[in-house]
């Protein structure tokens, strides 16, 4: 008797498995960041399906649960794709999917983080510049979904809920503008579109979001395992940051 579930997935990672197979990471509603060996998945016929960003049906298959398991799957939105001609487009998608691969759980359900990721690569089709507030929120999301969310509900000094303008990177709590004049070297800038999820926000905005999300993320999410940011991640920054013309700083 075996143990299986087939559900929609998002692909987030590939690894080459022996003869021309793969280990591969894909990220499900109700299962979580979950990995099974794919038979051929390293092969010229099956390389479309397993890029990361790819939406896909995907059915999992082992004898025992703990097991790494056999996944196989079905196309539903080749995201991947679609992204290749537009450099932002393909930057967003891939770091995405290296964060949610990277820093969430294995097979622990988080289905906020599967509903962003979906949303993020649905959005994506309307314009890369479009969807980069939406990338800085996921990753506020999942660094809520890890425990480590931050708090810009209300100043952590005034106890204010309007004019909030900083964060303090120490403890990830929301500064208003009177409360941070003396500290401003000290915080870290707050974007309006966090607060506001109707904002597309403008570049400075996306590289002050990268900054403060990409603090947290490195400290806690990543820096709590003693790993790195991935590759990604940092290219996605740099790729922003050149939209206004200047370098990442600490993103």
């Amino acid at each position: 008797m075996s143990i299986e579930w087939q559900a929609p997935a998002v692909v987030l990672d590939l690894r080459p498995h022996g003869e021309g197979g793969a280990v591969v990471t894909v990220l499900t509603e109700a299962h979580g960041r979950h990995a099974g060996l794919v038979k051929g998945g390293g092969s010229r016929a099956q390389a479309g399906l397993w890029l990361p960003g790819n939406l896909i049906e995907a059915r999992w298959v082992a004898r025992l649960s703990d097991q790494l398991g056999s996944l196989s799957g079905e196309m539903v939105h080749p995201a991947a794709a679609l992204a290749m001609d537009e450099p932002l487009s393909l930057a967003l998608l891939s770091s995405a999917c290296a964060i949610a691969a990277d820093a969430l759980p294995e097979r622990e359900a988080h289905p906020r983080a599967f509903a962003g990721l979906v949303s993020l690569i649905g959005h994506l089709a309307g314009g890369a510049e479009g969807v980069i507030a939406d990338y800085v929120r996921f990753e506020a999301l999942i660094l809520a979904e890890l425990g480590y969310g931050l708090d810009l509900a209300t100043c952590a000094v005034t106890g204010v809920s309007e004019g909030l303008t900083h964060v303090s990177p120490r403890t990830g709590r929301a500064v208003s503008a009177g409360a941070a004049a003396p500290y401003l070297d000290k915080l870290l800038p707050l974007p309006g579109f966090l607060r506001d999820s109707d904002s597309l926000g403008e570049a400075a905005s996306w590289v002050a979001g990268l900054r403060l999300t990409g603090h947290f993320l490195e400290r806690d999410a990543f820096g709590a395992r003693h790993r790195p940011l991935p590759e990604a991640r940092f290219r996605l920054a740099e790729r922003i940051a050149a939209l206004m013309g200047d370098a990442p700083d600490n993103a």
